[in-house]
């Protein structure tokens, strides 16, 4: 039987549409084995009533701080009708009394700037947070209580997680999904939003970086190249080689582009091709290895331990329950 994950959307006066639809979307194009929705969305306000929207048009709901009182998870987008959060001010009492109606141990989650919500509510006191690096700086100064990582884009704090502006909300999003239900049904909800599947939560934030002239060679075909190799050994003098640069300039090119290094970049698609064998099969896990190109069990056990936390074999337990565990794994 599929357990259904309630969600409400907190629509704030200001709210801004695409942010505020974002969650349903996603989280909408996310199904079992047996086709059944994984998620209940609900979008809500703090007293029930519209709100209008920044886009010259207003939200009405259907549900009010109720649907906050029996989510799973609590999602609020950013608005642009608050700005004095961030000169001090205090947030309107009737948001304080939806907030207070959350029950302990909900899931709490911000869009953007929907992160000055939560930490004029006190929830990010302490806690690690991100934001859109514009807002930064007066974030910094208004809440300096909160740890805050302008170049990341999304922090998981456990129970509380924040995210960058527009496309790191979608990312986050699919973050949630896989943390819930695997690699598998995260990336068929991304393939039906028709958006990537996996950007991880600490690459850097998109910040002044120019859009190349279309004289200006890019890495984007060696990426390509380099994806239906991730089994092979493949090296960064090669990937230069391959993009045509000198190791200097490809290393710096790659940066601008995707926010990591070349490296880094190769380690988290080979941990994506990973996760989706110990999902979908039941391979041993020095096969498993061997096909994402980290060569051995030993290597896949310290990449997947730096980077989720989880053995291979807990991580298959948790995603495919019932699969027995092969000689050798």
């Amino acid at each position: 039987m599929t357990v259904v994950h309630r969600i409400a959307v907190l629509a704030l006066e200001g709210v801004a549409p695409f942010e505020l639809g974002m969650p349903s979307r996603v989280f909408g194009n996310a199904h079992g084995e047996d086709g059944r929705a994984l998620y209940e969305v609900t979008v809500c306000t703090a007293d029930g009533r519209p709100v209008n929207s920044d886009a010259g048009f207003s939200v009405g709901v259907t549900a009010g701080p109720e649907a906050l009182a029996a989510a799973d998870t609590v999602i609020v987008p950013p608005t642009h009708a608050m700005p004095g959060l961030l000169r001090g001010e205090p947030l309107p009492q009737p948001l304080v009394a939806a907030l207070a109606a959350i029950r302990p141990g909900t899931r709490i989650v911000s869009i953007c700037t929907g992160s000055e919500v939560l930490a004029a509510a006190g929830m990010l006191d302490g806690r690690a947070a991100t934001t859109h690096w514009e807002h930064a700086p007066e974030f910094q100064r208004a809440f300096p209580r909160v740890k805050l990582d302008e170049d990341v884009l999304f922090v998981d704090d456990g129970d509380v997680l924040t995210s960058a502006g527009v496309a790191a909300g979608i990312d986050l999003c699919l973050y949630l999904i896989r943390a819930d239900h695997g690699t598998v049904v995260a990336n068929r909800a991304a393939r039906l939003c028709v958006v990537p599947p996996w950007r991880d939560g600490g690459q850097a934030q998109y910040i002044d970086r120019p859009v190349p002239e279309p004289t200006v060679a890019t890495t984007t075909a060696t990426r390509a190249w380099a994806l239906e190799r991730l089994a092979e050994p493949v090296t960064l003098a090669e990937l230069a080689a391959h993009a045509r640069m000198s190791l200097r300039t490809f290393t710096r090119r790659f940066r601008d582009e995707v926010g990591m290094t070349p490296v880094q970049w190769l380690t988290v698609q080979r941990l994506e091709v990973a996760r989706q064998l110990l999902e979908s099969s039941d391979l041993p896990v020095d096969l498993v290895a061997h096909r994402s190109g980290f060569g051995s069990a030993n290597s896949l056990r310290q990449h997947m331990r730096a980077a989720l936390g989880i053995s291979p074999i807990a991580y298959r337990r948790t995603f495919r329950p019932g699969s027995p565990v092969p000689v050798g794994a």
